[in-house]
């Protein structure tokens, strides 16, 4: 596998341009604050293929459903996050030569994301006639201002003399690259000359939905002085050009500082003003003092959230990637956000909120962060119940069904065996609140709000399955499991399992509820029986034979054989038809084995076992969920070298483009798999009953590794080498914890080895 990028611990790196992959280094190289994001664009423009995108959270559209058969209860709209404006632009012209990668002759080529602190740098040496320049440009995106862009570039002229001409743009006549025809989502409101402004609003929509509106404004610094050049102006663009001229030795920096603001946090009146605050705020200091302040943000997350590795420099480098960019996503300040499949990367899944959320970040987010920030993703999708109950009831059902792809809780996703089928969701993210209240031991939110989000998706399941006079058992018909290669399937183990799970779980916390969450959702003495009856005899498949959980019904019937088989012709999605993916056995994630990572104690190790090699052998690993789930399954099993070919997958999923799709931006949510594999499966951590539990094993090629965690107000490391592990109570309360049966009792700023 040919990489673009060095292996480096701290930075995504590359002295080589190379065109062909000019994409996959945009993906790559992509930053973001968790307020807006863009890809790795270059400031200057570039005419070859590339993905322009930047975008900004909770700013969506509605787009029209369209499709060839309308079946009734299809969603009306598709939720897609519009190509925000662009705000990077600065282009540059030498002796008259438009600097364009693409066509001028460059050498020295240099780009680095460096993820210790967000900062996006670049430099190359334009060689024009008679004349060499060497450009230095860095980028960030503020983590403590927010609505706050700095870009900077610096000119130093090598050889000959050079007049520069510099041209600052706002662009808001950008375009999806999925749209139909170059349709356009912004409307232009107003352009400012005096104030460097442009302002535009989403286009109207027939649905209900609000129209954003962005302002963006711009300044020029040079040595901390504001200039100023010429400004022009079209419709929804500004352009600002100011022209300097060097002899050889000689260098300038040119600073654009930049704002941007949305109608989710200021109306669309106020906007010019308030911008014009936060400019003065930011250009109140330098561009090395903002830069400092946006640093110290990142060094106290680091703190508390790195995973360092000794020995491999690859998973280091993979762990640290993931990290850096799951927290440009997503750091739990907006609580009316969530974590999109692509975050600030891409276009592709259209921005939107996934189960992805609840069953893969969570359970690293509760670990590496303060408890509010997974009770702000809990409370989003209580938020969203109402969309919750009109979803559920375009299918003609009660209670409440969560989105597959959502913006407001209202689903907006419009492939049938995905949006209507893959109901497992309706359990996974309820399984959340279940994750948060045992690892954070606070059950305030399970016994309030939480009750209302169980109870509605408890009241959906009760209607969703049906009774089999046949199996004298309750059944599941046409559902889509984890396994999107199975479509419209009956009995699904994992989904009908989640809904025996849940309505269980309901169950047993429905008498622990507040007094007046109990009389909000009003569950009756017949709802209870009638639960409890479907909890007792839902059915299962299984096979007694082989030992094994069934994926559905009929799975046996297929050509069963490994995946080693076919290895010519993977990924399959890229090679085979729609019909022949839906017959073969292969799977595209952990489905079965989904459902047992979720719940590792509901399980015996032999039942494990047979499970794991049943399926493992099947999966094809084509979603980017999968490789973690089953490294941390193989991790337990005692499958070593399973477990870390499969952490290697999950870690460095984009880094080396494994499923040759990085171009349309990175895999965000899986990105937290590869924590997950290092310390659910490496270092073996459970957390059941109020015990913090750690099996670890370091694999053989790594010297040693350490990570941090908070559990319940406390903060604790744990040490992995060849001889030992040492857990460290850095600050806390004491508190026993089990290493390999053995019990610890630790002591704060005491380490204690096993």
């Amino acid at each position: 596998m040919k990489r673009i990028f060095e292996i480096d611990p701290w930075k995504v790196v590359t002295y080589n341009f190379n065109p062909e992959a000019k994409r996959l280094q945009e993906s790559m190289t992509a930053i973001g604050n968790d307020y807006m994001g863009m890809r790795g664009n270059f400031e200057e423009g570039y005419s070859g293929d590339s993905l322009q995108g930047t975008y900004l959270a909770g700013v969506w559209f509605p787009d029209k459903t369209v499709v060839g058969w309308w079946k009734n209860g299809y969603p009306k709209y598709f939720g897609k996050t519009p190509n925000a404006p662009s705000f990077i632009g600065i282009g540059i012209t030498v002796n008259g030569e438009k600097i364009d990668l693409a066509k001028v002759k460059f050498s020295d080529f240099y780009l680095s994301l460096d993820m210790h602190q967000g900062l996006l740098s670049r430099s190359f040496v334009y060689e024009g006639k008679d004349v060499k320049v060497k450009f230095e440009f860095e980028r960030f995106l503020h983590i403590v201002q927010k609505e706050a862009a700095l870009i900077k570039v610096k000119a130093t002229v090598l050889e000959g003399h050079a007049k520069i001409d510099f041209d600052s743009t706002l662009d808001g006549t950008v375009v999806n690259e999925d749209s139909n025809y170059d349709e356009r989502f912004w409307v232009p409101l107003g352009e400012d000359k005096k104030a460097r402004t442009i302002q535009v609003k989403t286009k109207p929509n027939p649905y209900d939905v609000p129209q954003f509106t962005v302002l963006l404004k711009e300044s020029l610094r040079h040595n901390g002085e504001i200039v100023q050049g010429e400004v022009s102006t079209e419709e929804a663009k500004l352009s600002e050009k100011l022209s300097i001229e060097l002899d050889q030795d000689q260098s300038y920096e040119l600073e654009k500082d930049v704002i941007v603001v949305t109608s989710r946090d200021v109306e669309e009146k106020d906007q010019a003003n308030i911008a014009a605050d936060l400019m003065k705020k930011l250009q109140s200091e330098s561009f090395d003092e903002n830069l400092a302040d946006h640093t110290a943000t990142w060094e106290k997350r680091w703190e508390t959230s790195d995973v360092v590795i000794a020995g491999d420099d690859a998973a280091q480098q993979g762990i640290r990637f993931n990290i850096c960019q799951l927290f440009m996503t997503y750091y739990g300040e907006d609580k009316r956000l969530n974590v999109g499949p692509k975050g600030f990367t891409g276009e592709k899944y259209g921005g939107a909120t996934y189960w992805d959320t609840e069953a893969y970040i969570v359970p690293m987010y509760l670990a590496v962060t303060k408890p509010s920030v997974t009770r702000a993703l809990l409370q989003y999708r209580h938020d969203q119940l109402p969309g919750a109950y009109h979803n559920a009831k375009e299918q003609g059902l009660p209670g409440a069904l969560f989105p597959m792809v959502t913006f407001n809780g209202i689903e907006c996703h419009n492939e049938w065996e995905i949006t209507f089928e893959e109901i497992h969701r309706n359990a996974d993210i309820p399984h959340a609140i279940a994750m948060y209240t045992e690892y954070t031991g606070d059950d305030s939110y399970v016994k309030d709000e939480g009750m209302d989000v169980l109870v509605g998706t408890a009241r959906f399941w009760a209607a969703r399955v049906h009774w089999s006079k046949w199996r004298n058992k309750y059944v599941m018909h046409g559902v889509t499991g984890p396994n999107e290669y199975e479509n419209n399937v009956n009995n699904n183990w994992f989904t009908s399992m989640m809904a025996q799970w849940l309505l269980k779980y309901t169950l047993e916390r429905l008498p622990l509820a507040t007094k007046e969450a109990q009389e909000r959702v009003h569950v009756s003495e017949e709802e209870k029986g009638k639960w409890q009856d479907i909890v007792d005899k839902i059915y299962l498949p299984e096979d007694k034979d082989l030992g094994i959980f069934l994926q559905q019904d009929d799975f046996l019937d297929k050509d069963i054989r490994p995946v080693s088989e076919i290895e010519d012709q993977r990924p399959i999605n890229q090679h085979w038809s729609w019909d022949k993916i839906l017959r073969s056995p292969f799977i595209k994630q952990a489905d079965v084995l989904q459902g047992i990572y979720f719940f590792p104690d509901r399980f015996t190790k032999e039942q494990k076992e047979k499970n794991f090699d049943f399926y493992e052998p099947l999966t094809v690993h084509e979603s980017s969920l999968s490789p973690s789930i089953h490294s941390i399954l193989a991790a337990e099993l005692g499958k070593q070298k399973k477990a870390v070919e499969l952490y290697q997958r999950t870690a460095r999923l984009d880094l080396d483009n494994y499923n040759n799709d990085t171009v349309d931006g990175l895999h965000i949510t899986s990105m937290s798999g590869s924590w997950l594999a290092i310390v659910q499966g490496f270092a073996g951590m459970r957390y059941d009953h109020d015990q913090l539990k750690f099996t670890p094993f370091i694999p053989e090629d790594w010297d040693k590794y350490s990570f941090k965690i908070n559990y319940r107000g406390r903060l604790i490391e744990v040490y992995v080498d060849h001889e030992e592990t040492k857990i460290i109570l850095i600050s806390g309360d004491d508190l026993d914890v089990v290493v390999r049966d053995k019990k610890l009792a630790l002591k704060e700023g005491e380490t204690q080895n096993a």
